[in-house]
């Protein structure tokens, strides 16, 4: 093969390549760790220690990445289905948090908010699947607004996002809860004799679940033909209405486990403080996921690294001592730039650039 040739398969590959939706994400995830092997090596260094109970833990900033992430990718999942199916963003995840987080508690505690170990009034998988119960609740009334009401989806979530976290304090009277019992920390901490941190088991498993969703059930194509044109859709036999509802559930759903993940870590909540800003992240990773945020096609996977990228971002930037209080002006910038190389009309251009090198190449 000439070298010409071999040049042209290359940059016909590249060409392909970028043309896929998750190379910028991919891309972006790839930059941040060459950013960090160059000014801090030490970055990637990862430990094995041991806990205050004495048992084995990783440590270090990927292990704090692959961690801290995970209730963000947990939520880029649901948050990807609504954006597909509605054409809208759902901005009351975090109060959503502070709500199922608040109830997992009341069920665990009932009116004593310091029960001593071995004194749960119940156990953490009937805590747990009623705290999905209520979310799953709420997200079907946020889908009630948007699905039936015709409420544009950022203005109807609104009215959780400004009451959430007043109704997440009233559920508990205003109290806040601590639970002792050791085994509460185990799924936002580490089960003993595992030192992989739970949440990534949990993330993982969110995963799987949705990818054999994406596989054995249509959700995903209906939501794809749904937010591409509703009136079609429904001319060729689904419906909206209730396709729509449903991804508002599914990600109330999502947000449940993120909430038990979020009040795991500490054993107790604060309902002003916990989650708080994690939906404009959820949305920034479907958005960094290359997906139209007016609806339609979507890469699930996309979003989740997304997500990964977004923390990886945030870690970063907290490892070179970024105050805090300007760490959203620093994200907002690097995502900007990110998500407007991901927009298919720049990719078009500079894809059509290319095609014009090459051509005077080959000339």
């Amino acid at each position: 093969m000439s070298q010409k040739g071999s040049k042209g398969s290359i940059q016909d590959l590249f060409g392909k390549l970028v043309r896929k939706q998750i190379f910028i994400p991919i891309a972006a995830l790839f930059f941040l760790l060459l950013f960090n092997l160059i000014f801090d090596p030490g970055f990637f260094v990862i430990t094995l220690g041991t806990n205050s109970a004495g048992d084995p833990v990783l440590s270090g900033n990927l292990i704090t990445v692959i961690n801290m992430g995970s209730e963000l990718a947990i939520l880029a999942i649901g948050m990807t289905f609504v954006t597909a199916a509605s054409g809208g963003q759902d901005i009351s995840v975090g109060a959503a948090i502070a709500i199922a987080g608040s109830t997992l508690l009341r069920v665990l505690c009932g009116t004593n908010t310091r029960p001593a170990v071995g004194e749960l009034r119940t156990s953490i998988l009937v805590a747990f699947i009623i705290s999905c119960l209520v979310a799953m609740a709420f997200g079907a009334f946020n889908g009630m607004l948007v699905a039936i009401f015709k409420i544009q989806p950022m203005v109807a979530t609104l009215i959780l996002y400004t009451a959430g976290r007043s109704i997440a304090a009233w559920i508990n009277n205003n109290e806040l809860p601590i639970i002792s019992d050791p085994e509460f920390g185990y799924f936002g901490g580490f089960i003993p004799g595992i030192p992989v941190p739970t949440p990534v088991f949990i993330a993982v498993a969110c995963m799987i679940v949705a990818g054999l969703v994406l596989k054995f059930t249509n959700l995903g194509l209906y939501s794809q033909a749904v937010g591409i044109n509703e009136s079609s859709s429904r001319l060729n036999g689904l419906n909206p209405v209730f396709i729509k509802w449903l991804t508002f559930v599914i990600l109330g759903l999502c947000v449940a486990v993120a909430a038990l993940i979020k009040v795991s870590r500490l054993s107790s909540i604060n309902y002003s403080v916990i989650a708080k800003d994690i939906e404009m992240d959820a949305i920034l990773a479907v958005a960094l996921g290359g997906n139209a945020l007016s609806g339609g096609k979507f890469n699930l996977w996309a979003s989740i690294v997304g997500a990964y990228v977004i923390q990886l971002l945030t870690t970063t930037l907290f490892k070179y001592e970024v105050p805090s209080d300007a760490l959203p002006a620093y994200k907002a910038v690097v995502v900007i730039i990110l998500v407007v190389f991901s927009a298919p009309t720049v990719r078009e251009k500079i894809g059509n650039l290319k095609k014009k090198t090459v051509k005077r190449e080959v000339a």
